[in-house]
């Protein structure tokens, strides 16, 4: 059992990028799925998959597979990732007041009640949230 499934996911990714790794897994939650999508659809990592337990298809266990990617030189596309909201100390932001991670070079993950967003679509939503995390 993970306190935080977010820092564990985000540091998961930052160090299988660091050593060359071509995909990690972890558990798979509807949170880290999601996380995983608004990844894939800003072009931080190739590809997910998430996966039925083999050994016990029944007891409903799932495993998240991310498929990391890197740039020509082979270099990690995700150059730093960092969890800002913690479960010891919750960051949250109006619409207005959302950080832009180098000058809107980067992404914020932002958690609102439309789900998970990045900082852009959640000005232009006009909705604010918990901030999860900054990458670029």
């Amino acid at each position: 059992m993970h306190s935080d499934p977010v820092a564990d996911y985000l540091t998961r990714l930052r160090n299988a990028a660091g050593a060359g790794h071509a995909s990690v897994e972890m558990n798979a939650t509807r949170l880290l799925v999601s996380l995983s999508q608004l990844l894939l659809a800003e072009g931080y990592i190739r590809s997910f998959e998430v996966l039925e337990d083999r050994e016990n298809p029944k007891r409903g266990h799932r495993r998240l597979r991310v498929n990391l990617k890197y740039d020509v030189e082979g270099y990690p596309v995700i150059r730093k990732i960092k969890r800002v909201s913690r479960p010891g100390l919750r960051v949250y932001f109006g619409s207005r007041n959302l950080p832009r991670v180098l000058n809107g070079a980067g992404v914020a993950v932002v958690s609102t009640n439309k789900g998970l967003l990045t900082d852009r679509e959640a000005r232009k939503r006009n909705v604010g949230g918990e901030l999860l995390c900054t990458l670029y």
